[in-house]
């Protein structure tokens, strides 16, 4: 079994030691504050350098890639694979990536979506991007993390710019969810009334975002399940709802706005996957 060294011993970062000495591989841990190793069957070594040098696979999930690169040291990474599980930007990964390849060091850039608790589970999904030969190499090794493991493609940024996109899909949907709630309110509607009504409504979001992707990827968007027209004509009816009631209008505004650069553009008639190759 691979001996794997893990850096950094967040709740994160333990929970990948977990799962990784359960698999039974040889684990090696380092904090840089010591005590929390507590409850790992693990080797806890005394400095970042002697836990790198104890395995041919380093993992390391700190804060974010400006405390990985503060900690990892290149003379004992040489040679060694090093996967970052911090988490950060696409330009940070290929940024990590060309500092790896000038030492010496293979490198995946990595992401975790998953909670803590379902690391080693069924539910645990990781994106793996970098090298197909060196994903190849460890990707058995890797699956201890989780059954959903999935390799993206060999740009180092490809699993970071995976996890920027659904990410940008989750908070600017749950911004509107709770936009949607002060409206709600504001309208004398229980946040609880209209709660099963949002979630039915959101039924139908699944086929919407694969008739969106095949609009996009065929570059083609036909406005047969709804036009740009008519969405602007929705969108205003509801914006009208909101600054009635004095409430924050940024975020549907920005979506209006890129509306109307599509109509001001002659897409009237198109789909909404048209603002995508606007």
């Amino acid at each position: 079994m691979t001996t794997v060294t893990v850096l950094g011993l967040g709740p994160m970062g333990h929970a990948l030691a977990t799962a990784f000495a359960a698999a039974d591989h040889p684990t090696t841990v380092w904090n840089r504050t010591p005590g929390k190793e507590n409850g790992l069957t693990a080797t806890v070594a005394t400095t970042a350098a002697d836990a790198i040098t104890a395995s041919p696979l380093v993992i390391v999930c700190v804060r974010d890639y400006a405390v990985a690169q503060s900690i990892l040291d290149a003379d004992a990474l040489k040679g060694r694979t090093l996967v970052n599980l911090s988490g950060g930007s696409p330009r940070q990964a290929r940024a990590m990536a060309h500092w790896a390849t000038e030492h010496g060091i293979d490198y995946l850039d990595g992401v975790v979506m998953a909670t803590t608790d379902a690391i080693g589970g069924p539910d645990a999904a990781l994106f793996f991007s970098g090298p197909a030969d060196v994903y190849e190499k460890h990707r058995s090794t890797l699956a201890a993390l989780g059954r959903n493991t999935r390799y993206v493609g060999d740009s180092p940024g490809q699993a970071a710019a995976f996890d920027a996109s659904l990410q940008d899909m989750l908070w600017t949907s749950m911004s509107g969810v709770v936009h949607m709630f002060a409206l709600a309110k504001a309208e004398n509607i229980e946040a609880a009334d209209i709660a099963g009504h949002a979630k039915a409504l959101l039924g139908f979001f699944p086929d919407m975002i694969d008739l969106l992707a095949g609009q996009i990827d065929s570059d083609r968007y036909p406005g047969d399940h709804g036009d740009l027209d008519s969405t602007a004509a929705t969108m205003d009816h509801i914006l009208d709802a909101i600054r009635a009631q004095d409430l924050d209008n940024g975020v549907l505004s920005s979506a209006r706005a890129e509306v109307q650069r599509a109509l001001d553009a002659g897409h009237g008639k198109d789909g909404f996957g048209r603002l995508a190759a606007l």
